[in-house]
């Protein structure tokens, strides 16, 4: 097993997406992006906009802050708005 930070990043990203896999999150859709700040704030409004809050519970999972200025963030919502 090495030390090196790639290495390890590597293995933290092979186990999460393995548990992803293994994860029954149930009726929950879920997308990630990653875009420039004007961008990822415009997607966002347009997610809230097609699938409202009150129907669907759409709401932002996660997000993070690039070096770069990008903007990651995981929108999550309900399939239907039964």
């Amino acid at each position: 097993m090495s030390g090196r930070p790639e290495d390890l990043f590597r293995r933290i990203e092979r186990r999460r997406q393995q548990r992803g896999a293994q994860r029954n999150d149930g009726a929950w859709k879920r997308e990630t992006f990653r875009l420039p700040r004007p961008e990822a704030r415009q997607k966002a409004k347009e997610w809230f906009a097609r699938y409202p809050k009150a129907a669907y519970m759409t709401e932002i999972e996660f997000w993070r802050e690039f070096p770069d200025g990008d903007i990651e963030f995981v929108i999550r919502r309900l399939p239907s708005a039964d």
